[in-house]
């Protein structure tokens, strides 16, 4: 970024970056906990992803940090490596691995993900967020957040956690979800548009101070509710310097003999890489100006972030789609709301942790569910429902595997439709019948056209035309248009010159050369 430009767009970016880090802290405490590792790793992850990722990345709305999709690969990698230190050794392995992949230019990756399946991933994390919003809205926090598994780390699924939240509602916190959701309503739909200074002053920052506000009048018993200690942000609390800096742990070098450390770091540097750069298409598509992420880069950031929260004790970093959507969402311009975000998280870990842990989690909820719902708008299944159903399947598809399994499970689903789609579009065009001809003999002449591109996908196809052509005929099988025609298909034409003599069949080639 050209130091020129860092203020230019000061007045979106700070707002959204605070917006942003009060989403960031809860996220980054409940990833933590979810992955079984120390608290405070999710926050040195927030504050790497933030400053660090931040100023090497590309992305100009990009937010990184701990991802929920790595947290049941932390969990079970700990145990299996036995201790943290030593899988810290395995988050700087992986971070050098994303380096060794950027300069090797492995982000082109990031242009095969379809557009059906992006717009899905983003509607299904849109559900996704507001379902797992709801229970902290009505004060059920059992689940942390950022658990965004269908099957939770609580033991529940997200059906079950909503269900036992409306048996188990906390009026306190009904209240101030209830009152946040309003005051963002309001603040989108008539405020913003009646004064500048709505534009500049966030409804999420009014909501959380006004949470805050509320938290305290409970607490002092001018208002007649109260909130549990697990309805509230629980950022670990530094009392001197010395003892914020007893947080940081450091890898456990003498590991590095230890195969289960590299498996780890391979599997980490894969799934990272792959959700940064899935984010990545997701955030370029939301991008008011449509940039265009380098993908290239975006791996080195992630590699460098990922070497230095591991040198230090965080969590394995990637880009992640709850926080760049809110940046956006909220107004962010520039890379300077990451990085801003960053620091903030810095400085009030080391200031602030106690006036940051009087925030009640239904007010977050409040913020993100409107969110969701900007994602995840009614509007959006009709757009995508007009497009066709090579479109609108492997859409739906994402958006119920997201929503039935995991992020990448979800991802995975929708593109195996959209591969399926694919291979049918492949298979009804990979060649063209023009109209018979009958000639003055009454013979038919049948001429074939094969596609630019023919592959084993297309046997059946071509195997299904030439056995339909009737006896006596004469077919042309003509080769002219064709750069590619894989080997099973010439051996069928080869074979059928062959058996067409049984029918009395006349087979005649254009630009056909025999393979030798």
């Amino acid at each position: 970024m050209e130091i020129k430009n860092i203020f230019k767009d000061f007045k979106n970016d700070l707002p959204a970056s605070i917006v942003v880090f009060f989403v960031a802290v809860p996220l980054c405490l409940g990833i933590a906990l979810a992955s079984g590792a120390p608290l405070f790793a999710g926050i040195i992850a927030g504050i790497v992803g933030g400053i660090v990722v931040g100023m090497a990345s590309g992305s100009p709305l990009g937010v990184s940090g701990p991802a929920a999709g790595l947290a049941v690969i932390v969990l079970s990698s700990i145990a299996a490596i036995g201790s943290w230190p030593a899988f810290l050794l395995a988050v700087v392995l992986a971070g050098i691995l994303q380096l060794i992949m950027g300069f090797a230019k492995a982000g082109f990756i990031a242009y095969f993900f379809p557009n059906s399946v992006i717009k899905g991933m983003l509607t299904g994390i849109g559900l996704l967020i507001i379902l797992k919003q709801i229970p902290h809205a009505l004060g059920y926090d059992k689940d942390p957040e950022g658990d965004l598994s269908y099957f939770q780390t609580d033991g529940g699924t997200t059906i079950s956690s909503i269900s036992n939240a409306i048996n188990a509602l906390s009026p306190g916190a009904i209240l101030i979800s209830t009152i946040a959701i309003a005051i963002l309503i309001l603040w989108d739909t008539v405020l913003m548009k009646k004064h500048k200074l709505f534009q500049v002053i966030q409804g999420p920052i009014v909501v959380v101070v006004l949470g805050i506000a509320m938290n305290y009048l409970y607490q002092t018993g001018a208002l007649n509710f109260s909130l549990d200690a697990d309805q509230v942000v629980k950022l670990p609390v530094a009392n001197t310097l010395r003892e914020f800096f007893s947080f940081f742990t450091f890898p456990d070098f003498s590991a590095i003999t230890n195969f289960k450390v590299w498996e780890v770091a391979v599997v980490l540097a894969i799934v990272a890489s792959l959700e940064t750069l899935l984010c990545v298409e997701a955030t370029d598509k939301l991008d008011p100006y449509k940039r265009v992420t380098p993908t290239n880069r975006e791996l080195k950031a992630q590699g460098l972030g990922n070497v230095i929260s591991g040198m230090i004790g965080g969590l394995p970093i990637t880009q992640v789609i709850v926080r760049s959507t809110a940046n956006i969402t909220f107004g962010g311009k520039t890379k300077m709301s990451a990085i801003l975000h960053g620091l903030f998280l810095l400085i009030s870990a080391i200031t602030v942790a106690e006036w940051l842990n009087m925030i009640p989690l239904a007010s977050l909820a409040a913020i993100l569910i409107i969110v969701g719902y900007k994602l995840a708008k009614p509007a959006l299944f009709k757009q995508m429902y007009k497009l066709g159903w090579e479109q609108f399947v492997p859409f739906v598809a994402t958006v119920v595997g997201i929503l039935a399994t995991d992020l990448l499970k979800g991802i995975t689903i929708g593109i195996l439709f959209g591969i399926f789609y694919t291979l049918r579009h492949s298979y009804r065009n990979s060649h063209h019948l023009k109209d018979v001809v009958t000639t003055r003999e009454g013979q038919q002449v049948h001429h074939i056209e094969l596609a630019q591109e023919v592959s084993f996908f297309n046997k059946a196809s071509v195997m299904r035309t030439l056995e339909a052509i009737p006896a006596q005929s004469k077919v042309i099988i003509d080769f002219s248009k064709s750069k590619s025609v894989a080997h099973d298909v010439i051996e069928i034409i080869q074979n059928y010159r062959i058996n067409a003599k049984a029918k009395n069949i006349t087979v005649e080639t254009v630009n056909f050369i025999e393979p030798a």
